[in-house]
């Protein structure tokens, strides 16, 4: 679990919107072309797979060829060999300016404090109404993307369904989930459904190049799980020996090494709240390791998953109101130990 992943959220990469390269993902890139030069392309797409791996970034790269070729059956999209619009087109300088009048991004914005939202407003998604309901302003198709609709709420879910149900001709939502199974039924049964798997580690390493200009570190990529924006992160400062840290620390359970622990507690509570997402991505993962092993234990798996949910709530509520971390850290080996010992 990554509660602020996103495909966009680590500042070293450049927002999908202005990102001309797609890395890996080649099987659903020609998956979205043949059926948008078949002229029978379904008007709701629902883009799921794990966060930082290039779900958002393949969301604009469809936008873009849509917009800039939007006659399916013109040669140049049949001639296509991949969805790539060269950076310099009036199109894609449009979309990397926000400017394209035919493209409404739904994401979530920044507060008057300048906080980002936990959730994509409702008075964002009611913009889908009224977009939809006026004339393409380039005379070809309208384009809806969302990222991420695991951010919607009940009251936005709402609005952008309405925009589902019936969208008028020439009309394309791409919708990005990190939890496709997790989105409103309602919403799922609208989409055709695309789920793109982690990256392999050479299209990892090949990005993180891209994006540094630097050969990547094997250790790293290997420790991104096929994730870009992850790789990233774990590449910047006191990551990826933090991360080290927690994994040695969970090899040890039921033991704990407290004067490890502490030096634990002492890094995390000083370091950025990207890396206290790594530390606790780490956590999950142990317990959802855990979790297949108690498949056939129901007492097992119900005490694992109530210690999931229970370190997920308190690291929310530390994220929220920026408390210490040091205490969940803490309380979070304490009770992995115990869930160990059974």
């Amino acid at each position: 679990m990554s509660r602020n992943a996103a495909d966009m959220d680590d500042d070293t990469l450049a927002h999908p919107r202005q990102t001309s390269v797609l890395f890996g993902h080649a099987t659903a890139e020609h998956a979205l072309l043949d059926a948008y030069r078949s002229g029978r392309i379904p008007h709701a797409w629902l883009i799921g797979g794990p966060p930082g791996i290039g779900k958002a970034t393949l969301a604009f790269r469809m936008a873009r060829f849509v917009l800039a070729h939007p006659d399916p059956a013109a040669p140049a999209v049949h001639a296509a060999a991949t969805l790539a619009v060269a950076p310099d087109h009036r199109v894609a300088g449009m979309i990397a300016a926000q400017s394209h009048p035919d493209l409404l991004v739904l994401e979530r914005t920044f507060s008057d404090t300048g906080k980002l939202r936990t959730v994509i407003r409702v008075d964002d998604a009611r913009k889908v109404a009224s977009f939809l309901g006026a004339t393409a302003g380039l005379g070809g198709w309208r384009v809806v993307i969302v990222d991420a609709v695991d951010d919607l709420n009940a009251e936005s879910a709402n609005a952008l369904l309405k925009g589902l149900e019936e969208p008028p001709a020439r009309t394309l939502f791409l919708l990005v989930s990190h939890a496709p199974g997790s989105v409103l039924p309602t919403i799922r049964s609208r989409c055709h459904r695309m789920l793109l798997r982690a990256l392999a580690p050479d299209a990892v390493a090949k990005a993180l190049k891209a994006a540094t200009g630097e050969e990547p570190d094997p250790a790293i990529v290997a420790a991104s799980e096929g994730s870009v924006s992850r790789a990233l992160s774990l590449s910047e400062g006191p990551a990826f020996k933090l991360r080290k840290q927690t994994t040695d620390l969970l090899a040890q359970l039921p033991a704990i090494d407290m004067r490890d622990l502490h030096a634990l507690a002492d890094g995390i509570a000083v370091a950025d709240a990207r890396v206290f997402d790594i530390v606790m991505d780490s956590v999950n993962d142990w317990l959802s390791a855990r979790l297949s092993d108690c498949v056939h234990d129901k007492d097992g798996a119900a005490r694992v998953a109530g210690i999931w949910s229970d370190l997920n709530a308190a690291a929310r509520e530390i994220d929220t109101y920026n408390l210490d971390r040091k205490p969940l850290i803490f309380r979070t080996f304490g009770r992995l130990a115990d869930a160990v010992r059974g």
